[in-house]
């Protein structure tokens, strides 16, 4: 039977997307917090699909960029489009044209490519992967490798993500909290998920209205939210419906709250109108109200899919990275408005990187890549760690370790677990708490790749 208000498609996604937060919430207690004075926040933006990272940066050395030339045919990124950057120890580098606001901000030593990244179980060399020691499982699987990148746990599967564990870590600053400290604005995600904090999904945009609250007059209203009230503090003697009640009742007192992030003293920064433009906006608000929320320490997610470039990749690609680098850059932009850009740090994920050899008019599935880092607690200005050297593609089987293949499959140089540690240890995890939050990180030597201050 047809109801008088049908709910309509974009109610129900609303609904549906809201679903996690308010399961986040039903264990807060919101009471008036205390002014959280330390704050931290963690952002993941991942790139869904396997991102290029060959073509996100490029050497331009006279004999790197030839090597490079030479292997990439026709997926070739013509100089004279590359955005110049430099190392200084490393030299000269060219980001892909569509990262405009990443460069301004790479020279401004704010942001920096933390180099050839990736899943690993320990240090591994070339004849390692040839004879299949301790390698991570499924490697090159989209499926497999988006949740190991999120877990970070290479050899096994995982219920929580490292984001979430990392905030599990960080629980004292959150005591006076009053709004979910893990937070993803894409869908839910694993990376957001602890074993003590709960992570909670928003839909960009969505205030958690109630549309039967709504109507006039405003004093019939006012009497019908009273009642539901009364109806959800009421103990009911069922636990189910009792959890139920207590899940709508936080969502009723959190309403204000997400109202207020969209109408109170807006950002004057400007974000791009696109999906991953409105998930940073709609973070960079709950970041403003970190004092009124009472939150010490933050780790939000979002992504953009769309990175399987198996053909089209050279517009598709410049698409995708025009979206990050507009939308990444306004989020940086917001960071330094509300004073807190030394205190948050946004990055780059991907399943995996893709092929030095083009396939086509693409790539295929690879393994190492190039992670972005972003922020101004970064220590940046430079490329962390060694770029893979060009020549090596041509030269596998005969001791080189950059390549896995003759695809030009990046051999990863450094371990995700290297990685997480080190931004961890600036979100404030002590050294003996790394080993717990990263399984296989006592297996390398170095655990923070210094490119955090």
């Amino acid at each position: 039977m047809k109801t008088k208000e049908m709910i309509s498609r974009r109610n129900f996604l609303q609904l549906s997307a809201s679903a996690g937060l308010l399961a986040g919430l039903s264990r807060f207690d919101f009471e008036a917090s205390a002014v959280q004075q330390d704050y931290k926040a963690l952002v993941c933006l991942f790139l869904f699909g396997g991102n290029d990272g060959h073509n996100v940066i490029v050497p331009l050395n006279p004999t790197q960029y030839s090597a490079y030339q030479q292997a990439r045919g026709g997926l070739t990124m013509p100089q004279n489009q590359l955005l110049p950057v430099s190392d200084p120890v490393q030299g000269q580098f060219g980001l892909h044209y569509g990262l405009p606001e990443l460069q301004a901000i790479y020279n401004q030593g704010r942001m920096t490519v933390v180099s050839n990244v990736g899943l690993l179980v320990r240090p591994t060399t070339y004849q390692d992967y040839l004879n299949s020691v301790q390698l991570p499982t499924q490697l090159r699987s989209h499926s497999d490798q988006i949740s190991q990148m999120q877990t970070g746990v290479p050899n096994t599967g995982g219920n929580t993500g490292w984001g979430g564990r990392t905030a599990d870590l960080m629980v004292g600053n959150n005591l006076n909290a009053t709004f979910p400290v893990s937070v993803s604005l894409n869908n839910s995600a694993l990376f957001c998920q602890g074993a003590v904090v709960q992570s909670a999904s928003l839909q960009p945009g969505n205030y958690l209205d109630q549309n039967a609250m709504s109507f006039w007059p405003s004093t019939a209203a006012q009497a019908r939210a009273a009642a539901q009230q009364q109806i959800i503090n009421a103990d009911s003697g069922n636990l189910i419906v009792n959890a139920a009640n207590k899940v709508l009742a936080d969502a009723v007192a959190i309403n204000p709250i997400l109202k207020n992030a969209g109408a109170g003293t807006p950002l004057t920064t400007v974000f791009p109108g696109t999906s991953l433009g409105n998930q940073l906006k709609d973070i960079a608000r709950i970041i403003n109200l970190r004092s009124q929320l009472g939150v010490g320490r933050q780790v939000f997610f979002c992504g953009l899919g769309g990175f399987d470039t198996h053909s089209s990749q050279a517009y598709t690609q410049w698409d995708l990275l025009r979206q990050v680098s507009q939308a990444l850059g306004a989020f940086y932009n917001a960071t330094v408005e509300m004073g807190v850009a030394d205190k948050v740090t946004s990055f780059t994920l991907s399943d995996f990187g893709r092929t030095l050899q083009p396939s086509g008019t693409g790539t295929d599935h690879g393994w190492g890549n190039h992670i972005l880092v972003v922020g101004g607690g970064v220590n940046g200005g430079r490329i962390c760690g060694t770029f893979p050297n060009m020549l090596n593609y041509a030269a596998v089987g005969s001791g080189q370790q950059d390549f896995a293949d003759n695809r030009g499959t990046m051999l990863p140089s450094a371990s995700l677990s290297q990685f997480g540690a080190t931004l961890a240890k600036w979100f404030g995890a002590a050294d003996g708490q790394l080993n717990g939050l990263f399984p296989t990180l006592s297996n390398f030597s170095v655990r923070d790749l210094g490119f955090m201050l």
